[in-house]
């Protein structure tokens, strides 16, 4: 099927950059970020980003783009996303679409519109939000729209902010502005998994090395670029609790385990929303032959 992208999804740390080096090796592909906080410049130990060394000589796009006080913008990334697709398509390469960012993913592979945006609503949210706190945000939200309060952290106030300014107003709830899947290019989407057991492990391991590898002078490197004030960066995982450190608000140990849990909590939310999805195939990252595995899924499926 030409103009196919290959998607490789799936929970933090499953192994999904390394399937996708594997199949943009033998599938002549490059790699489209949809890693929400590999986005940004300087997020590089605590997000996993590859170094230039560890992605052996395969294009990646959309890494780095923004600066680390600039808030996300789905709508943003779907264009620039969508540019980088069209372009590897035009150059008769493959596009390997690569990240646990759910909703990215969907914008890139689906008819999707997002919702408009009303200044003065969203001013006034943000106003409640920062005398109140998102407690009292949330609990409005999980009496309007009890689908969208599940799939959002109730300490997650800028989420909470959006879906509550989209039902404001189109009035209908927040997760009914999610379309049902229509697919913008052809696809096939590869998950990427572990027993929970073993990810949980890898997870751990994976904190410890970010440790040994600097991320707390990382973090501290970035306070001077504006990290504390990034709505969307400075609550990326492993930099809040280390910002939390910085502070003085916790001790280093406690930084460190408490980013053990939340990816973990991370990864269940994660799980839920891509298992939802029907179309995705999923693999063992574990089990023998996993790349090949894959490598001959998609290839049958692009036939």
């Amino acid at each position: 099927m030409s103009g196919t992208v290959v998607a490789v999804v799936g929970p933090t740390a499953a192994g999904k950059s390394a399937l996708s080096i594997a199949l943009a090796h033998a599938l002549d592909g490059e790699v489209v970020n949809a890693d929400s906080m590999q986005l940004y410049r300087g997020l590089d130990i605590g997000t996993a980003k590859l170094t230039p060394a560890e992605r052996e000589g395969v294009p990646h796009h959309l890494l780095d783009i923004w600066a680390v006080t600039e808030p996300a913008s789905v709508a943003e990334y779907q264009r620039l996303a969508r540019t980088a697709v069209d372009d590897i398509l035009a150059r008769g390469r493959v596009p390997l679409l690569v990240g646990g960012s759910g909703l990215y993913v969907r914008a890139v592979l689906e008819q999707f519109e997002f919702p408009g945006t009303d200044p003065a609503v969203r001013e006034r949210l943000e106003a409640e939000l920062a005398a109140t706190g998102p407690a009292p945000l949330y609990e409005r939200l999980r009496a309007a729209d009890p689908d969208a309060a599940a799939n959002i952290l109730p300490g997650n106030g800028r989420r909470i902010v959006r879906a509550l300014e989209v039902i404001e107003l189109t009035g209908a709830p927040f997760t009914a502005s999610l379309p049902q899947p229509t697919p913008y290019y052809p696809s096939v989407q590869v998950g990427v998994d572990l027993g929970t057991a073993l990810l949980d492990e890898r997870i751990a391991l994976r904190v410890d090395r970010m440790w040994a590898d600097g991320l707390v002078d990382e973090t501290r490197a970035l306070v001077e670029e504006g990290l504390p004030e990034g709505r969307t960066a400075s609550r990326a995982l492993g930099y809040a609790q280390v910002l939390r450190f910085l502070a003085g608000e916790t001790s280093e140990a406690e930084a460190h385990d408490e980013t053990i849990r939340a990816t973990r909590r991370f990864v269940r939310r994660q799980r839920s929303w891509f298992r939802r999805d029907p179309r995705i195939h999923w693999l063992d990252s574990a089990a023998p032959g996993f790349a090949d595995t894959a490598l001959r899924l998609v290839t049958d499926h692009r036939r």
